[in-house]
C-alpha cells in the first residue's frame, strides 16, 4: 500500500522509447513513494537512474501477460496505472499478434491491476497515438482506438489518454528508417506547427503530471476534451496540450 503522503505508480512498458523516460520522471518526483516496473522484460539495475537504487521505492517484476493471474498485478494497490506498452506489426510478425500486444495485452493488465476496494480511487493513463480511430480501416490506429475505449470501459476513477504526434529524439534499439524520413519532415513543420511532433522526455514530463493532476486538475491551457462513448468517456489530451502539460513546472 502506498504511503498517506504520497501516491504508487504502476508503469507497465518501462523499457520502450517513451517509458524509459518516464520511469526516470516517475522515480525522480517525490510524488511517488512506490513505483512498480512490471512487463516482460525490466530494466537492468546499471541502466537505472540513481533514483531508481533508492531502497524501497522501486519494485521490478517480469511477467507473462498470457498468464496475469500469477502476476499479483492488484497487490501493490496502484494509485496510478500509467501504460506505455506498444509495439509495431513489423515487430510483432502479425496482425494478429501485434493486436494481442497492443491491446489485449494492454486491456487485461489494466483489468488485473483494477483495485477491488470501491473506495479506492485509481487513474489511468494511456498512451495512445495520433489518429487513433476505433473505426478506421488501418491496423495501426484501429487497434489504437480500440484500446483507448477498452480501457474507458474498465471503471477506472479517471482514465487519461495522450495522443502525441511525431516523438522526437525517441531512443530505441533499433533504427527505423522510415521514422528518420519521417523525422526530418516534422522537424520542418514544427516550425510552423506544434501538433506534429514532441520531445519524448517532455512527453514523459507531461504523462506524468496528467497522473498526477488528474482529469479536474488539468490547466484549461492544455485543451484537453472528452472523448468515447457514453458511460465510457475518457480524457483526451493531443500533441500541442500534451507539450503545454510537459512545461506545466
Amino acid at each position: 500500500m502506498a504511503s498517506p503522503t504520497g501516491k504508487s505508480a504502476l508503469l507497465l512498458g518501462a523499457t520502450g522509447a517513451t517509458g524509459k523516460k518516464l520511469l526516470g520522471e516517475l522515480l525522480g518526483s517525490p510524488e511517488w513513494t512506490k513505483v512498480g516496473e512490471y512487463g516482460r522484460r525490466v530494466t537492468p539495475e546499471a541502466e537505472l537512474p540513481p533514483a531508481g537504487r533508492i531502497a524501497g521505492k522501486l519494485e521490478q517484476k517480469v511477467i507473462d501477460f498470457e498468464k496475469l493471474g500469477e502476476a499479483g498485478l492488484k497487490d501493490g494497490r496502484w494509485d496510478v496505472v500509467f501504460i506505455t506498452l506498444g509495439t509495431t506489426r513489423a515487430q510483432a510478425g502479425s496482425a494478429e499478434k501485434f493486436e494481442k500486444i497492443d491491446r489485449e495485452y494492454v486491456v487485461n493488465a489494466c483489468k488485473a491491476a483494477k483495485s477491488q476496494d470501491p473506495l479506492h480511487e485509481q487513474r489511468v493513463v494511456y498512451l495512445s497515438s495520433s489518429g487513433a480511430n476505433l473505426s478506421s480501416p488501418m491496423l495501426y490506429p484501429r487497434s489504437k482506438g480500440l484500446t483507448e475505449q477498452a480501457l474507458a470501459r474498465l471503471g477506472y476513477s479517471d482514465t487519461i489518454v495522450f495522443r502525441p504526434g511525431f516523438l522526437k529524439n525517441a531512443e530505441r534499439s533499433q533504427v527505423r528508417a522510415a521514422e528518420l524520413i519521417f523525422g526530418m519532415i516534422t522537424g520542418a513543420m514544427s516550425h510552423f506547427s506544434s501538433n506534429v511532433e514532441i520531445e519524448v522526455s517532455l512527453l514523459a514530463k507531461s504523462i506524468m503530471e496528467a497522473g498526477i493532476l488528474g482529469s479536474m486538475g488539468l490547466p484549461a491551457s492544455v485543451g484537453a476534451s472528452k472523448a468515447g462513448e457514453q458511460g465510457a468517456q475518457f480524457t483526451l489530451i493531443g500533441n500541442k496540450g500534451a507539450g503545454i502539460l510537459g512545461h506545466a513546472r
